[in-house]
C-alpha cells in the first residue's frame, strides 16, 4: 500500500472520530489525524509536497468531473432541440437518433454516478451517496423512515499490523461483498466502519437476524495470507430512524448498541487466529 493509500484510510478514520464532536477546530483535527497516522506508523514529514501534490490531483479531477458533465449538458441540450423539431415534423429517422443519443448519455451518467458515490477500494457507496440519498437539504436529518445498522470489524488493526495493510485491503473488499449479501445499500463511513441502510418496512430484529446469519457464515471462513489461516469477525449496532431524525445522533445510538454487542461477540472471538 503507497502513502496516498494509507493517508486515505487515516483521512477515513480521522473523519469517523469527528462525526461525534459538536465542535471540531483545526487544532483537535490535527490531534485526531496525528492519533491515527501515529497508529499506522506514518511519517507526516513531508505533508506539505504531499499535500499540494493531493490538491493538484483532485483539482485534476474535478475539472475532469466539470468537463464530463458540461458535455453531457450540451449532448443532452443537442438532443432535446432534435426531439422536438423530429416530433413536430413527424420524422422517425431523427427520433431514433435521438433515442440512440439518450441512451449513450444516459450510460454515461451512470458511469459518472458510479465514480462520484462509489468507495474506490471496496466498491460501497460512499458517504456523499448516503447523504444524498438519505438525507434532506442539510445534510442532517433524514428524509424517511429506516432502520441503520453500523459495521464495526473486530482486531482490524491486529490484522494490519501482523498482515500487512494489503492483506487488510482485501478484508475489506470481502466483508463488503458479504454485507452486500443483506440486498441492502452498504456504505463504506470509515476505515474499517459499514452502515446498512434498511427500509422502513424491515424492523430491527430482522434486520439483526440478517446480519448476524452473515456474520455466523464469515466466521466459519478461514482466509489466508502469508502461509497464515485467520478469520474475521464484526460488531453490529441497530437502530431505527424517523424523518427528521439527526444522522450523527443515529449513528451515536446505534455506536452504543454496538458496543454490548462486541463485549458478546469477543468473548467468543479473541483474536483473528484459527
Amino acid at each position: 500500500m503507497n502513502k496516498e493509500q494509507t493517508l486515505h484510510i487515516i483521512s477515513n478514520e480521522a473523519k469517523s472520530s469527528i462525526d461525534a464532536l459538536s465542535i471540531v477546530t483545526p487544532s483537535i483535527y490535527a490531534s485526531i489525524f496525528k492519533k491515527y497516522a501515529q497508529e499506522h506508523n506514518t511519517d507526516l514529514k513531508d505533508e506539505e509536497e504531499l499535500a499540494s501534490n493531493l490538491l493538484q490531483k483532485e483539482c485534476s479531477n474535478f475539472i475532469t468531473l466539470q468537463d464530463t458533465t458540461s458535455k453531457n449538458i450540451n449532448t443532452l441540450d443537442s438532443s432535446t432541440k432534435k426531439a422536438i423539431h423530429a416530433i413536430q415534423s413527424k420524422d422517425d429517422t431523427v427520433l431514433n437518433e435521438v433515442l440512440k443519443e439518450t441512451q449513450a448519455l444516459r450510460q454515461e451518467i451512470e458511469h459518472l454516478k458510479a465514480s462520484i458515490y462509489s468507495d474506490e477500494l471496496t466498491k460501497a457507496f460512499n458517504r456523499r451517496w448516503l447523504h444524498h440519498h438519505y438525507l434532506q437539504s442539510d445534510e442532517k436529518k433524514f428524509k424517511c423512515d429506516g432502520v441503520l445498522a453500523i459495521i464495526d470489524l473486530n482486531y482490524f488493526k491486529q490484522i494490519n499490523d501482523t498482515l500487512g495493510h494489503i492483506t487488510g485491503d482485501k478484508v475489506l473488499i470481502f466483508i463488503t461483498n458479504a454485507l452486500k449479501k443483506s440486498k441492502e445499500p452498504v456504505i463504506r463511513y470509515g476505515g474499517d466502519e459499514f452502515i446498512i441502510m434498511f427500509d422502513k418496512f424491515t424492523s430491527e430484529q430482522d434486520a439483526r437476524e440478517i446480519l448476524n446469519t452473515i456474520r455466523e457464515n464469515i466466521l466459519k471462513s478461514k482466509l489466508k495470507a502469508h502461509n497464515s489461516t485467520f478469520r474475521v469477525s464484526f460488531s453490529i449496532g441497530l437502530t431505527s430512524f424517523k424523518t427528521d431524525h439527526i444522522l450523527t445522533e443515529t449513528i451515536e445510538t446505534a455506536d452504543k448498541d454496538m458496543y454490548q454487542d462486541k463485549i458478546e461477540i469477543k468473548k467468543r472471538v479473541t483474536g483473528i487466529e484459527i
